[in-house]
C-alpha cells in the first residue's frame, strides 16, 4: 500500500498550489480520502475530506472558500487546490485513507 503526494512548494502569499495524492495497493474508490496537515511545533489537523462514492467534499473552517478536494477515481488520485494562500498555511501536507498515510509533502507560503 502506498499514498504518495507531490505538489508542495514555496510559493507568495496569495499564491496557488496544487497537491496530488496517488493511492496503490488497495481499492482507492471504496475510501472516503482525507488531507492532513502538520506546521512546525503544532499537531496535525484535519484539512479536508472527500466521500468514496458521492465525491461529497467537506473543509475545515480556515481553508473553506480557499481550498477545493476532488478525486478521480480511475487514476486513484486525490488533489488539493489551494488558492489565496497565507503564511499560516505552511505545514506538511499528508494523504490519508482508512489507516493508510503518505509521506507527506512541504508547503510553504512566505514573500
Amino acid at each position: 500500500v502506498q499514498l504518495v503526494e507531490s505538489g508542495g512548494g514555496l510559493v507568495q502569499p496569495g499564491g496557488s498550489l496544487r497537491l496530488s495524492c496517488v493511492a496503490s495497493g488497495f481499492t482507492f474508490r471504496n475510501y472516503d480520502m482525507r488531507w492532513y496537515r502538520q506546521a512546525p511545533g503544532k499537531e496535525r489537523e484535519w484539512v479536508a475530506s472527500i466521500t468514496s462514492f458521492s465525491s461529497i467534499p467537506n473543509y475545515a473552517d480556515s481553508v473553506k472558500g480557499r481550498f477545493t478536494i476532488n478525486r478521480d477515481n480511475s487514476k486513484s488520485t486525490v488533489y488539493l487546490q489551494m488558492n489565496s494562500l497565507k503564511p499560516e498555511d505552511t505545514a506538511v501536507y499528508y494523504c490519508n485513507g482508512g489507516w493508510y498515510w503518505g509521506q507527506g509533502t512541504q508547503v510553504t507560503v512566505s514573500s
